[in-house]
């Protein structure tokens, strides 16, 4: 007998909730196997492959990339499921609730992120250049304490869409659709494609583009619906809401990307700091607009407040998502 779709909502309800608690608690344990290793690892052969071929353009090539990584990547989990479901409903159900939490990155940036900090408060600079290079895709050896700061903010602010907000908005709607995890992992397939070649830097700029700009399409509503929810959390946190409010329309097309700078606008102004600017990218000088006002200098503490602002948007978002979840049928 099926699963008809209100038990797949129902269930989602409970499935969102358990993943979201897991990943609060636990985040991303190095000793457990993590879907996305495995993926990242499928999309580095992938790109291998690609570029040994002659036949072929690095662009077409990369629309190859993008489209058989999220292909293999939807099949693999549709068959994991498939075969669960045949043993057991409980197996299935929790096998999705791994999955999807292994798809939620709140706890492991935060941890990420303030190791920074810490490092920042009582290590020094060179150790903080270090760890910094673990977080973000730009030359790190030559930033000073604002701009190791700065970069912190600024990969928390996008990871906020990126890692917690976009998933959970997938997921709502993979749930309602009844093919959840599915639609989750292919967001996150996007995603890391993009963080491994989506680079308008040589060597990556024409095998990366259909990363690129496939992450772009499906990062579109997501970055502008999570910049709201990450106002309102700032709201709640006592931070400037009506300066967030403001630098967010002003700003909010002040990058090179289309939804880049949604949510850094909106931390910008929420915490009165400048963002952006110029930084270098596998020792190419990139020169971007800045976001936001310096009201004050950035300083390391504004780290643990953008990571406030990201936990508070993910209690709003599973507030949101929970409830849609239980009320539509």
């Amino acid at each position: 007998m099926g699963i008809s779709n209100t038990q797949i909502i129902n269930n989602g309800a409970i499935i969102m909730a358990l993943a979201v608690a897991l990943d609060f608690l636990l985040g991303d344990p190095h000793s457990w196997p993590h879907p996305i290793i495995f993926i990242g690892r499928m999309i580095g052969r992938y790109e291998k492959l690609i570029r040994r071929q002659t036949w072929v353009s690095l662009r077409l090539g990369g629309f190859f990339l993008a489209g058989l990584s999220v292909a293999m990547v939807a099949a693999t989990v549709s068959l994991i499921l498939h075969v669960a479901g045949l043993v057991s409903p409980w197996l299935e159900f929790g096998i999705s609730a791994y999955l999807i939490y292994t798809s939620l990155a709140a706890k492991c940036l935060r941890d990420e992120a303030i190791k920074v900090y810490d490092s920042l408060k009582s290590s020094g600079i060179d150790e903080s250049r270090r760890l910094l290079s673990y977080l973000v895709g730009r030359d790190t050896q030559s930033l000073d304490e604002k701009g190791v700061a700065r970069a912190v903010v600024e990969t928390v602010a996008e990871n906020t869409i990126d890692g917690v907000l976009a998933p959970m908005l997938y997921l709502l709607l993979g749930f309602l659709f009844g093919f959840p995890v599915q639609a989750v992992f292919i967001y996150k397939t996007v995603n890391t494609l993009d963080s491994m070649v989506g680079y308008i830097q040589e060597p990556y700029r024409e095998i990366g583009f259909a990363s690129a700009k496939l992450d772009d399409l499906l990062n579109y509503m997501p970055a502008r619906m999570g910049s709201v929810v990450m106002l309102l959390s700032g709201l709640l946190l006592g931070y400037d809401f009506k300066n967030g409010a403001r630098i967010l329309i002003r700003d909010r097309k002040n990058h090179k990307s289309p939804n880049c700078a949604y949510p850094e606008a909106a931390a910008a102004g929420l915490l009165g700091i400048r963002l952006g600017g110029t930084n270098t990218y596998f020792g190419q000088t990139l020169v971007k607009p800045t976001i936001g006002d310096a009201e004050r200098d950035i300083e390391p503490e504004d780290i643990m407040r953008t990571c406030n602002i990201m936990y508070a948007s993910q209690a709003i978002a599973s507030v949101l998502c929970i409830a849609a979840l239980i009320f539509v049928k």
